[in-house]
């Protein structure tokens, strides 16, 4: 039967060995039957949860004049503030207003790929007007940064794989990308306004119909309401409300591929709260890979054979379900355009961020248009009968 509400999982049992084996058996369910769980105990101090939500809500309240200083068309990295429905999602625009960061790196040399344009400083808010912002998120980060390489290797071993079995696809000293540097992770800070802010007529997408794009992102709710939905194998769209000292973690498209299927990445969605509500916030952390993984190794090599007996658990799960319906198809695929992961992501950015890319990736940009164009066409739902099916889109958005 089809998940009707996310499991919630605690991640100290993982630290004990009593209590391990059935962490593990519940992870297990939650990746091939779900795609979501709540996740507590994370290891990190209520006061810095505490701290991260009252400086991303701060943010919020700054002059527009200081937020437009550090907009994201000012820069190729697709880091810095969006405006308010400034993006696309599902053919459809976004209503939220938005701060992307990342854990920060130099600027490229001139010999890099084009999508190590990615990898750069962030755009900061002035010290002078929120003192402790900067301070606060890259602690937070790197915290979120290790939790997720470790939940990573968790997942790992859930399904019967070694624990380091990822480890090929992250850049740094003791993995198996750049050993140069460190990986990249991401974080946005998003305000959804209610639909009695955004004026009659504009719908209420927050975040259209999508799917992860990476292995896994952790998201923070930081206000009360609803409004995250998940699709469910029968196409019904269950809520995921807060839970307070959890954060909601979603398999991306990355973890599926990897994984022959066995992982499932879920479309989801966010609808904006209702007129009268207050805006809703969320702080969602995605975790990074190598930009400089091949398609061909990561569909072909990737982390090696999954056993079979547990692809055998996920074939039972789809029978069991008369396959997988569901609004966004799998895009995380060799034959496409780009060949990298990086040049996926920088692909998506210019999908999602139009405006950054007439600036400073119009070719790119060209290319996208046509390419969604060609799909608007042939748009239809699609009912999964194998673990991994079709192409469609992917982005970063909670």
């Amino acid at each position: 039967m089809s998940f009707t509400s996310i499991p919630i999982l605690d991640l100290a049992q993982a630290s004990d060995p009593a209590t391990k084996p059935q962490f593990l058996a519940e992870l297990r369910h939650a990746l091939m039957e779900v795609g979501f769980l709540y996740l507590k105990n994370v290891g990190i101090p209520d006061e810095l949860f505490k701290q991260v939500i009252r400086e991303g809500k701060a943010f919020f309240d700054i002059p527009e004049e200081e937020k437009l200083k550090i907009e994201m068309k000012n820069a190729p990295s697709f880091l810095g503030y969006s405006r308010l429905s400034a993006e696309i999602t599902a053919g459809g625009i976004d209503h939220r207003e938005q701060i992307d960061l990342s854990t920060e790196h130099p600027l490229p040399g001139p010999d890099a790929p084009l999508y190590d344009n990615l990898l750069a400083p962030n755009q900061w808010p002035s010290s002078s007007i929120l003192p402790n912002f900067r301070e606060t998120f890259t602690e937070y980060m790197n915290r979120m940064g290790e939790i997720s390489i470790s939940f990573t290797s968790l997942i790992a071993e859930a399904i019967d794989l070694p624990p380091g079995a990822f480890n090929k696809y992250f850049d740094g000293p003791g993995f198996g990308g750049r050993q140069n540097q460190t990986q990249q992770h991401k974080l946005k800070i998003v305000k959804y306004p209610d639909v009695g802010t955004l004026g009659s007529g504009k719908g209420n997408q927050g975040v259209g119909p999508h799917k992860d794009s990476m292995l896994s992102s952790y998201l923070l709710q930081a206000s009360q309401h609803r409004g995250l939905q998940v699709q469910n194998m029968r196409g019904e769209w269950i809520d995921c409300p807060p839970i307070d000292g959890t954060l909601v973690v979603a398999i991306g498209q990355g973890l599926e591929a990897l994984t022959q299927g066995v992982c499932v990445s879920t479309t989801h969605r966010v609808l904006s709260p209702e007129a009268g509500k207050g805006a809703r916030y969320s702080i969602p952390f995605f975790q990074g890979v190598s930009g400089d993984a091949e398609f061909e190794d990561l569909e072909n090599v990737g982390v090696g054979q999954v056993k079979e007996e547990i692809k055998e658990l996920r074939r039972r799960v789809l029978e069991e379900n008369g396959g997988r319906l569901d609004d966004v198809e799998f895009t995380f695929r060799k034959g496409g355009v780009a060949k990298t992961l990086g040049e996926a992501t920088l692909r998506n950015r210019v999908k999602s961020h139009q405006d950054v890319g007439e600036i400073w990736y119009p070719d790119i940009l060209e290319s996208v248009r046509a390419e969604q164009a060609a799909l608007a066409r042939k748009k239809s739902p699609v009912v999964e009968a194998v673990p991994i099916v079709g192409e469609g889109k992917a982005v970063e958005a909670h």
